[in-house]
């Protein structure tokens, strides 16, 4: 591994891998697969590559937890693009294995609701038990330690098993969001197609606390497109809270809002802002009137001109 390299969820064959592939970027750079999320990103912190990409979120199971706890504990880092990508399963076996024939499955646990109406269907005896990845998963199989892996049809010829069945997904269109990580530095540059994350603390637990969080977001007319609470470690009923919202930090409603938290809560953690992967142009809405770049500009200018006597 080399401090220009790029890291990712592994063994070869994840869909996180063939994300990363679909970057123009991962042709010049050495894909180095890592066993974990945590290795992957530690990987980043410690010097030893440049970036990672791992899953945040999927559009059937919601937040990869995983993801979450490691970009809101540890060294910083920052998000500098996002990639979407379609999920499909196929149904990974030995040479030779029929349907009647399967026992045991397994595959990563994001995968399990994803195909859990297929699986009650055709294999409901069969017996789950998760894997570190999908392509762990299909490795897995491979050795004898169950009978079949749902993991992309893509991993069937590295780890030399068959797709015995295909297309599998009992939701359609669905898809995984994942992000490039790397050390915090200047972020991404404005697109107008944008997405900032962070992380936020509560100072307490009290009635509305909450709500004055969101609050900074919905009076300055910023969109909020994910939140989710995750426990800090430090006691029932403590939590911090992963927040995506559109646009970008040097948008001025966005920078008020992230100065607005950073004025409530005890912490807040810059995540970035960076290009919305399958944003069209024409999806974004104009900004709620007071709340555009010249709103913002027209109010501070007449606020000066109130302070030196001018208004």
């Amino acid at each position: 591994m080399s401090a220009s390299s790029y890291t990712y969820l592994g063994p070869e064959g994840t869909f996180t891998e063939a994300a990363l592939r679909t970057l123009p970027e991962a042709a010049t750079r050495e894909l180095v697969p890592m066993l974990s999320v945590p290795a992957a990103l530690d990987a980043v912190r410690n010097g030893e590559a440049a970036a990672a990409l791992v899953p945040i979120e999927n559009s059937v199971e919601g937040g990869v937890t995983a993801t979450l706890d490691e970009l809101a504990t540890g060294a910083p880092l920052m998000i500098y693009r996002e990639v979407l990508l379609p999920i499909a399963f196929a149904l990974l076996v030995r040479p030779g294995t029929a349907l009647g024939d399967i026992k045991t499955v397994t595959g990563h646990p994001v995968a399990q609701p994803q195909v859990r109406n297929w699986l009650s269907a055709h294999l409901p005896d069969a017996v789950w038990e998760s894997a570190a990845s999908n392509a762990d998963g299909a490795r897995l199989v491979r050795e004898g330690r169950y009978d079949a892996a749902f993991a992309g049809q893509f991993a069937a010829a590295t780890y030399e098993l068959e797709p015995l069945v295909t297309d599998i997904h009992d939701a359609q269109n669905a898809q995984t969001r994942f992000v490039l990580a790397g050390r915090p530095a200047r972020p991404a540059a404005r697109t107008g197609l944008d997405r900032t994350s962070v992380v936020v603390w509560l100072r307490d637990d009290h009635p509305g606390a909450l709500m004055e969080l969101l609050q900074e977001f919905a009076v300055r007319g910023v969109n909020l497109m994910r939140i989710e609470s995750r426990p800090t470690g430090e006691g029932m009923g403590r939590y911090c809270f992963s927040v995506d919202c559109e646009g970008h930090i040097s948008d001025r409603r966005v920078g008020e809002a992230l100065m607005g938290l950073k004025r409530i809560c005890p912490k807040v953690r810059f995540l970035g802002s960076y290009p919305r992967a399958g944003a069209a142009p024409d999806g974004m809405p104009e900004p709620r009137y007071g709340t555009s770049d010249g709103d913002f500009v027209t109010a501070a200018e007449w606020l000066a001109r109130c302070q030196d006597g001018r208004a």
